[in-house]
């Protein structure tokens, strides 16, 4: 997806994906990571989501990265937070009580930005990008985080030709592809919402599974 189009879905206010709640998974899957207190989590394309500031109330450093400065924004604003704001590389990086949130191409950043990272929180990255961009994040978080490194991975799975995306569908077998020369995977929950997401029954989905995956990196 070029950069436009994300854009764009911010400035017409097209942003379904964005959830008015902690995300339920979020909640129930993280504490089995066991990260230390102070942790800092990696949130790719992290738009203005509330678990952000749930991963930052339970002590965390929170590492945002969002394309879309309009998304940045809102979300600071809608925290009352105030922000301080500087500059880092091709980075706009805005930072307030825990968080900062990277503003830019996640696809620019280098291993030296998170040198200190220890995990990460991916609810609505992977599944925002086309296959061949799903290979080139894929690829490009291994070269980003560290042996040791743990991971929360929420996905999407559902028949493509029902619906074309985003969010796109992604299988288990293509989890395993994408991240099993450099992780261990734990399958942790699996639910069929379709029942749930009226959008998608419109379409004509007939089955809308979604998993939670903890990932190590080895």
């Amino acid at each position: 997806m070029e950069p436009k189009f994300w854009q764009a879905r911010w400035a017409r206010n097209q942003i379904g994906f964005h959830l008015s709640e902690v995300n339920p998974y979020l909640l129930r899957h993280w504490p089995q990571l066991s990260l230390v207190d102070g942790a800092k989590v990696l949130v790719p394309l992290c738009g203005k989501s509330l678990d952000l500031m749930w991963l930052a109330s339970h002590g965390f450093q929170v590492m945002g990265v969002e394309l879309s400065e309009q998304a940045v924004e809102a979300f600071f604003s809608e925290q009352n937070l105030t922000p301080r704001i500087s500059s880092q590389g091709a980075f706009k990086v805005y930072r307030a009580d825990g968080i900062e949130i990277w503003c830019g191409d996640f696809f620019a950043l280098d291993a030296d930005a998170l040198a200190d990272c220890h995990a990460f929180y991916d609810r609505a990255a992977l599944i925002a990008l086309p296959p061949l961009m799903r290979e080139q994040y894929a690829a490009h978080l291994h070269t980003l985080l560290r042996p040791g490194c743990q991971g929360l991975l929420i996905t999407l799975d559902y028949d493509q030709t029902q619906k074309a995306g985003p969010p796109f569908a992604v299988t288990d077998d293509e989890v395993k592809v994408l991240f099993g020369s450099h992780w261990t995977l734990e399958a942790l929950e699996e639910q069929d919402i379709l029942g749930d997401s009226w959008k998608f029954v419109q379409d004509g989905v007939t089955r809308l599974v979604e998993r939670a995956y903890r990932l190590a990196r080895v």
